[in-house]
């Protein structure tokens, strides 16, 4: 410890509040401007984000309507894709004991 800092007066309650206020007040205006950065920066991929998601809900709802009436095919591709994933697993398991 410095020997300035044992004689300092301390903050008295009233005092540290509002230190703390103030600092709190600047960290919501810095996050005002780093909110506004943000959007300007995202502001084209916004735009062309909203070209695709007409096409997008369409095709969901398409793949949502074709699940609910066949569920079957849904459970079987998934079993499908399970497999896949675990046979690339053991694949990726012996080539690393291979080499």
């Amino acid at each position: 410890m410095k020997p300035s800092e044992n004689t300092a007066k301390p903050l008295s309650r009233a005092e540290r509040k509002a230190l703390l206020l103030a600092e709190l007040e600047q960290q919501r205006v810095d996050i005002l401007v780093d909110s506004e950065y943000l959007q300007q920066a995202a502001l084209p991929l916004d735009r062309s984000w909203q070209s695709f998601k007409l096409p997008l809900y369409a095709a969901g709802g398409i793949a949502a309507f074709s699940l609910m009436r066949h569920p079957g095919s849904a459970m079987a591709a998934g079993r499908k894709a399970l497999a896949g994933y675990m046979l690339f697993k053991k694949l990726k398991l012996l080539a690393k004991m291979a080499t």
